[in-house]
């Protein structure tokens, strides 16, 4: 079974971090989520209490196949000012695993300097703090093992991308299936 690490840090964009757990567990994929904080019980931005699967200094990153760093303020910041997190989003890159990051949580992968010439996507107005890029406008963009996406009404997308690359079509084209997302996609040029 794939696993995946969700990390989170006090001011982390609740949709976009819940998405992708909920998605991955409903497609098989062991997802946890990491307090980067020494506190289980970690602030969204929107101020919504979660409390964290396991505290990060706890856990093996060794064992897990995903790193995912949602956005929201001042979540994406405190992960990008962590030198643990930093460490960490090398080690998954330098091992190839798959590295997700959505809306301002790609400002963690520039700082970690590992999106040189790589086609990336965020939320606007953190284009300048990805480094040397081909940015996109895309809703989800993949470059080898790097994730990105624009933020909390993209959460979805990025979900089932991530989900994907850790299991195979059946399992995605199931889930969405079931998630309603395939009948809301065919029936949403109705409502306009």
């Amino acid at each position: 079974m794939k696993k995946a690490i969700v990390l989170l840090a006090k001011g982390f964009e609740e949709v976009e971090a819940l998405t992708v757990v909920d998605v991955l567990r409903r497609g098989g994929v062991h997802c946890i989520t990491c307090s980067i904080d020494n506190e289980e019980e970690v602030l969204g931005s929107h101020s919504i209490h979660v409390k964290a699967n396991n505290l990060l200094e706890k856990v093996d990153v060794d064992k897990y196949d995903a790193l995912v760093i949602p956005g929201g303020m001042p979540g994406a910041s405190n992960l990008r000012d962590n030198e643990e997190v930093i460490e960490i989003v090398k080690k998954f890159n330098n091992e190839n695993k798959i590295v997700g990051a959505i809306c301002a949580g790609p400002i963690v992968l520039g700082k970690a300097d590992i999106l040189k010439g790589k086609n990336v996507t965020s939320y606007p107005g953190f284009e300048d703090q990805l480094g040397e890029v081909f940015y996109s406008q895309n809703i989800v963009e993949q470059d080898g093992n790097i994730i990105t996406s624009r933020g909390p009404a993209t959460a979805i997308y990025f979900a089932f991308k991530i989900l994907e690359n850790l299991s195979d079509m059946k399992t995605v084209e199931d889930l969405k299936e079931a998630m309603l997302l395939n009948f809301v996609e065919n029936n949403i040029s109705c409502e306009k």
